[in-house]
C-alpha cells in the first residue's frame, strides 16, 4: 500500500465525508467523522452533513442538511450502514436476527461495543437487497436494542470474505489507521486519536486489531435533543389550561349511527399551534429565539366519540379511553367493530382525534417528502401538533368544564356517560407506534395498551406491506439505491422526536420531566405483514418489559430462542407486558422484505374477545389476566364483521 492509494481515496471523499467507505459520502453511516465539536452541545458534537455532497433526487435537489445539522448526534435506533465490495454474504456469517445471542460469540463477525463501558450491543446484520450483486452489498447493521443516548459507539467488521474466500480487503485509509502508518496528510491525522481509541476499544472487547476490515464510531444524540421540542409544546399548553378543559363545539350528534352503537358524537377543540402560517398539512414547526417551538395562534381539532347501547344504558359510568387509530387513518376509527365490541363488553367511551401529521389528512405530505427528503422535517413537525392535540383532548375528556358537561355525554336521568377521574389509552398500528411517545409525554395517563406496536420506522418501513404504496414514489425520485438506503437510514434522526424508538426509554422507567411512568400492554399479530415484531422485541429488550412465555408453539417461530433477551412474565401481573398472539399465519421472512405468504393477521388480535378482556382487566383493574392457560397464546382470525381500519 502506498500513501497515493490514500490520497485516491480523500479525492474520492470531499471535505466532509468520510474516506473509510468511498461509495457514499456519509458512509459508513453513521460516523461522527460527519460531526463538528460544539462546547455548547449535551453531547460535545454537532452533525455536520456537507450540504455540497448530499444525495440529489431526479430532480437535481440535493438533500438540505439543515434540519439534521441541528442534531447534536445521531438516532440511537439508526440503521448502521457500509458497502463492502465481493461480499460473499453466506461465507461471511453476518449475525442473523434468528440467533441474536450469537452477535456477542467470541467470533462474531460484526460487532457494537459501547466505549464508554466496553460492553457489546446484541444486533443482526443483513444486506439490502436493492443494492445487492456480485459487486458488492450493502450491509445494514440493526442493533437489537434502542442505543443509550449521548453516548459513542464502536463499530468493527472482520472475518467478512470475498465470493473467491478471500478475506475482504480494508480500505487504505482504514488500513493507515489499523496498522499504526503514519503520514502529513493533516485530515488523517486529525482523526488519528478517535480511530485509535475506536480500535482499543475493540481490542479489549476481544478483537484483535490486525484482523479488523473496518472500524468507526458515532456518538448518540442527546435525550434533550429529541424531547425538548415537545416538551416545551405539552408544559407551555397544559399550563395555560390548568385544570380546565380547552374551548370545543359538537358539531353534530347521531343516534343509533351502527349495530351497537348508541350515539356518535362529533365536534372540535382549539389547540395551541406551533406550526408556521394556518397550521396545514406541510407546515413547519415555527421557532423563537430560544431554538424551542413558538406558539402562532389557535387550531380547530376534530374529535368523534362513540357511546355504546351498554354504556348509555348502565347504572355506572363508563371508563374513559383516548384512542390512537392506524396508518393516515382518522379519529373515526372510533367506529370500528372491535372498539364498538371493546365498549360493549367492558363499559367504555372511546374518544379520538387525528394523528395530525400522520393522519388522512397528510398523504399529499408524505408522497412530497418522499420526492424531496429535504422536506422531510415538515413531516416530523406536524407530528409534534399532532402529539400536542392527543393531550389536550385528554384534558379535554377529564376536565371538570370537558365533554362530562354535555347533554351528549349524559344519561337520560342527567348523569354523566362515562367517569371523568381517568384515563386510559388504547392505540392500534401506528396509534400504537405514536401511542409509545405519547405514553411518555402525557401526564394524565399511567396505563396504555399497545396494539400490534413496534416501534423505529427506518427498520419497519421495508418489512412492511404499508410501503408498497410509497415506495415507487421514492425510487423514481431517488433511483440510485446507495442514496435511498442512506435517506430511508438518515430521517430516523428526526423521526426520533415523534416515532415511539425515541422515548422508549422513558416509557415505564427514568420518566420524563414532570411525567409518571406509565405500564403498558404491548400485543403482537404473529407474521405480522404491516408492522414487525422484530421492532417490538427490541423495545420490550430495551425498557424491560417481561414476555409471556412460551411465546409460541413449538416449531412456529424462526428465532432459535423467540424473544432473546427478555424477561419470562412471572406472577407479578400488575405491570407491563408483551405477548404475541398466533393466528395461523406464516412466520416473517428472514431478509428484510415485507412479508406476503398466507395471510395477514394484523387485525387479528384486537378482534378477539379474550384479547379484549386482558386489555379491560390491564386498563381498567390494573391486574394482567392469563387468557391463554399458560400456553402460547392463539387467536381465532379476524371476523369480517369486526374489520378495523389499519
Amino acid at each position: 500500500m502506498t500513501l497515493d492509494a490514500v490520497i485516491a481515496e480523500l479525492g474520492m471523499a470531499p471535505p466532509g465525508c468520510d474516506p473509510l467507505d468511498t461509495r457514499q459520502c456519509l458512509f459508513p453511516f453513521p460516523s461522527d467523522a460527519t460531526t463538528a465539536d460544539d462546547d455548547a452541545a449535551t453531547t460535545g458534537r454537532r452533525i455536520s452533513f456537507p450540504a455540497a455532497t448530499m444525495p440529489s433526487n431526479a430532480a437535481g435537489i440535493p438533500i438540505d442538511p439543515t434540519a439534521w445539522n441541528e442534531n447534536d448526534g445521531f438516532s440511537p435506533n439508526s440503521a448502521l450502514l457500509t458497502y463492502v465490495p465481493g461480499l460473499d454474504v453466506a461465507a461471511s456469517a453476518l449475525p442473523s436476527w434468528t440467533d441474536l445471542a450469537a452477535s456477542l460469540d467470541d467470533d462474531a463477525t460484526v460487532l457494537l461495543v459501547d466505549q464508554s463501558t466496553g460492553e457489546r450491543v446484541p444486533l443482526w446484520a443483513e444486506i439490502d437487497i436493492d443494492v445487492s450483486s456480485p459487486a458488492g452489498e450493502l450491509v445494514v447493521i440493526r442493533p437489537a436494542i434502542s442505543l443509550e443516548p449521548a453516548t459513542t459507539y464502536a463499530v468493527g467488521l472482520r472475518g467478512l470474505v470475498d465470493l473467491a474466500g478471500e478475506p475482504i480487503a480494508p480500505t487504505a485509509t482504514f488500513r493507515i489507521y489499523r496498522d499504526g502508518l503514519g503520514t502529513d496528510i493533516r485530515s488523517i491525522e486529525d482523526r488519528r486519536d478517535e480511530m485509535d481509541e475506536t480500535l482499543d476499544v475493540l481490542e479489549h472487547a476481544g478483537v484483535n486489531r490486525s484482523d479488523l476490515q473496518l472500524a468507526w464510531q458515532f456518538t448518540t444524540a442527546s435525550t434533550e435533543n429529541t424531547t425538548d421540542r415537545i416538551l416545551h409544546m405539552r408544559d407551555e399548553t397544559l399550563a395555560g389550561l390548568e385544570d380546565a378543559a380547552p374551548e370545543f363545539q359538537i358539531t353534530s350528534v347521531t343516534d343509533d349511527p351502527q349495530t351497537g352503537v348508541e350515539r356518535l358524537v362529533e365536534g372540535v377543540f382549539s389547540v395551541p399551534s406551533y406550526l408556521e402560517g394556518n397550521g396545514s398539512p406541510g407546515s413547519f414547526l415555527r421557532f423563537g429565539n430560544d431554538g424551542l417551538p413558538e406558539l402562532n395562534g389557535i387550531v380547530q381539532a376534530p374529535f368523534a366519540c362513540t357511546i355504546a347501547d351498554r354504556v348509555l344504558n348502565a347504572t355506572e359510568p363508563a371508563h374513559a379511553v383516548m384512542y390512537g387509530h392506524g396508518l393516515l387513518g382518522s379519529h373515526l376509527e372510533v367506529t370500528a367493530g372491535d372498539i364498538v365490541a371493546m365498549s360493549n363488553e367492558h363499559d367504555a367511551m372511546y374518544c379520538a382525534t387525528k394523528w395530525a401529521g400522520f393522519s388522512e389528512d397528510d398523504v399529499p405530505t408524505a408522497l412530497a417528502t418522499l420526492r424531496d427528503l429535504s422536506t422531510f422535517p415538515a413531516f416530523v413537525d406536524g407530528m409534534h401538533q399532532g402529539l400536542l392535540d392527543q393531550l389536550v383532548l385528554g384534558r379535554l375528556m377529564l376536565a371538570d368544564n370537558g365533554l362530562v358537561t354535555e347533554p351528549a355525554f349524559q344519561r337520560p336521568d342527567g348523569t354523566p356517560v362515562y367517569d371523568n377521574s381517568a384515563l386510559h389509552f388504547d392505540g392500534n398500528s401506528q396509534g400504537a407506534i405514536m401511542g409509545l411517545a405519547l405514553s411518555a409525554i402525557s401526564p394524565d395517563f399511567e396505563r396504555a395498551v399497545l396494539g400490534v406496536v413496534g416501534m423505529n420506522y427506518s427498520t419497519l418501513l421495508p418489512r412492511s406491506v404499508d410501503f408498497d404504496g410509497f415506495e415507487p414514489t421514492l425510487v423514481a425520485a431517488y433511483p440510485d439505491p446507495l442514496d435511498r438506503a442512506l435517506g430511508t437510514a438518515a430521517i430516523q434522526m428526526l423521526w426520533d422526536r415523534t416515532d415511539g424508538a425515541g422515548y422508549v426509554r422513558h416509557v415505564v422507567s427514568d420518566p420524563l420531566r414532570d411525567t409518571p411512568t406509565t405500564d403498558v400492554l404491548m400485543h403482537v399479530a404473529f407474521g405480522d405483514w404491516q408492522v414487525s415484531e422484530l421492532t417490538v422485541m427490541n423495545a420490550a429488550r430495551t425498557m424491560g418489559v417481561p414476555i409471556h412465555r412460551p411465546v409460541t408453539a413449538d416449531g412456529r417461530s424462526r428465532e432459535v430462542e423467540p424473544g432473546w433477551g427478555i424477561d419470562t412474565l412471572d406472577d407479578d401481573r400488575d405491570s407491563s407486558a408483551l405477548i404475541v398472539w398466533d393466528s395461523g399465519s406464516d412466520p416473517i421472512p428472514i431478509e428484510a422484505v415485507a412479508p406476503k405468504t398466507s395471510r395477514d393477521p394484523h387485525d387479528d388480535p384486537r378482534n378477539d374477545p379474550d384479547v379484549r378482556r386482558q386489555k379491560a382487566a390491564f386498563l381498567f383493574d390494573g391486574e394482567l389476566i392469563d387468557v391463554c392457560g399458560g400456553g402460547p397464546c392463539t387467536v381465532a382470525r379476524e371476523r369480517p364483521e369486526l374489520s378495523a381500519t389499519t
